[in-house]
């Protein structure tokens, strides 16, 4: 049976600070490599051995991913970074404290921009010290200026259809190191949840969620590793 683990990177700087991160490439802190080290020893302790990873090309899931797999033992495994697997795109809320923002545009507007489903932030200006143009990662890609979860569900699926599935198909234990929104979309997929539900779920960093999948990759069972 196969098996997909899922793992929300350990606590960034930003988030320590409350911003809004998105693509912008910040790295985890002294607590969140400590959660991504403990994430390791625990699936190492319930017996959870992968056979190949992926990850975003963001240093705080990258560097999440090889913690948890070196306290594993498994650092050696192969690892493929991709920016499908990034998290959403902020676009001009990038960088911005989320207490000021609500207090500048109002909560609601704020919350319409964090929980809606196919509503994005306003773009990231041209000028924006944000701007990821030249950042060699994305040479040759279509940036995009901000994206709603609707937007990362449609890049994030075909990359999991495409890359992913076939080695879960032929029966390998994967692990995904990568971000809150990058995960809903796989977790919205692989539970069929709603367009409407999906926004409210909340994905905790550094704990692993193991999925259960028959042969056909559909769910079978849903579970938090900690919980086991």
């Amino acid at each position: 049976m196969p098996k997909l683990i899922l793992i929300r990177h350990g606590q960034s700087q930003w988030n320590l600070e409350n911003r809004f991160t998105g693509w912008w490439d910040v790295n985890v802190t002294e607590k969140g490599a400590a959660e991504a080290w403990a994430a390791g020893e625990l699936m190492k302790e319930k017996g959870i051995a992968p056979d190949i990873g992926f990850t975003s090309v963001q240093t705080r899931a990258i560097k999440t991913l090889n913690l948890a797999l070196e306290a594993m033992g498994r650092l050696w495994l192969p690892v493929t970074k991709n920016w499908q697997l990034n998290e959403r795109h902020y676009g001009g809320l990038t960088g911005l404290d989320k207490a000021e923002t609500a207090a500048k545009h109002g909560e609601d507007q704020v919350k319409i921009w964090r929980r809606s489903f196919d509503i994005p932030p306003p773009p990231l200006e041209a000028d924006s010290p944000y701007d990821l143009s030249s950042d060699p990662r994305y040479a040759g890609i279509a940036i995009p200026s901000s994206e709603s979860l609707k937007d990362t569900i449609a890049r994030v699926l075909p990359y999991y259809e495409s890359t992913i599935a076939p080695e879960l198909r032929a029966g390998k234990t994967v692990i995904i190191a990568a971000h809150g929104n990058s995960l809903r979309a796989l977790v919205k997929h692989l539970s069929g949840i709603s367009d409407a539900d999906i926004t409210g779920l909340e994905i905790p960093t550094g704990q692993p969620i193991v999925y259960e999948l028959d042969d056909v990759l559909n769910a079978v069972e849903r579970y938090y590793l900690s919980e086991r």
